[in-house]
C-alpha cells in the first residue's frame, strides 16, 4: 500500500485534530468537518488561531518525520504583524530569540509583501490607525508552543495574523481555505 499525503488550508478558529475534547460549551469545528477520508493523522498542528498549510497521511513514519523537530523541517509563515520591523528585529529572529522555554534556533526572516491573492478572516484582524502594520516572511525548523508568535512578541511585533505558506518541499499555493488535495509524499 503507497503512502499517501493531503494538504489542507485550514481556515482560522479551526482545531488541527479530528474530534474536540474540550471543555466549551458547544463543540469547535475541527478538520472531520473538512476532510472525510479514512485513516489520515494531522502530521504537526497548527493553533486555532493560525491559518494555512497542514499535511495530513496515512503513514506513521512519514508523520513522524514531518512532526519531530530532530528532522530539522522547515514551516515557513507569513506574519501580519502589529508595527514596522526594523532591521535589529530582523535581526534578533534571525540569530533566535530566548523565550521562557529556551533560546529558538536561527530563524529566516525578512520583509514580505501582502499576499496578492490573500483571503478575508473571519473574524476579521484588528486594525488600529494609529499603529503601522506589515508582513514578515519567517521559517523555522523547529515547533515549540506557539513559537512563531512568541518570537515575535519578543521583539516587540505582535501578530496580528499567522498563515503557514509551506512545510519542507510542500507548498500551500492556491488552496482556497477548508479546501484540500491529495499530494506526493516526497515533501519531507
Amino acid at each position: 500500500m503507497s503512502t499517501r499525503v493531503i494538504l489542507f488550508n485550514k481556515p482560522y478558529g479551526v482545531l488541527s485534530q479530528f474530534t474536540d475534547k474540550g471543555t466549551e460549551g458547544s463543540p469547535r469545528p475541527t478538520l472531520s468537518r473538512y476532510i472525510d477520508e479514512k485513516g489520515f493523522y494531522p502530521a504537526g498542528r497548527l493553533d486555532r488561531d493560525s491559518e494555512g498549510l497542514m499535511i495530513l497521511t496515512d503513514h506513521g513514519p512519514l508523520q513522524a518525520r514531518i512532526s519531530n523537530p530532530k528532522y530539522k523541517l522547515q514551516k515557513t509563515y507569513l506574519v501580519q504583524v502589529e508595527g514596522t520591523p526594523d532591521q535589529h528585529a530582523l535581526n534578533a529572529l534571525r540569530k533566535g530569540v530566548t523565550l521562557k522555554d529556551g533560546k529558538t534556533k536561527p530563524a529566516l526572516a525578512d520583509l514580505a509583501s501582502p499576499p496578492a491573492d490573500l483571503w478575508p478572516r473571519d473574524p476579521p484582524v484588528r486594525f488600529r490607525k494609529s499603529v503601522p502594520d506589515a508582513w514578515l516572511s519567517i521559517t523555522i525548523t523547529e515547533g515549540k508552543n506557539r513559537q512563531v508568535r512568541r518570537m515575535t512578541a519578543h521583539v516587540g511585533l505582535p501578530t496580528l495574523r499567522l498563515i503557514r505558506i509551506q512545510v519542507g518541499n510542500w507548498h500551500l499555493n492556491q488552496l482556497k481555505p477548508g479546501a484540500w488535495r491529495f499530494a506526493a509524499a516526497t515533501g519531507a
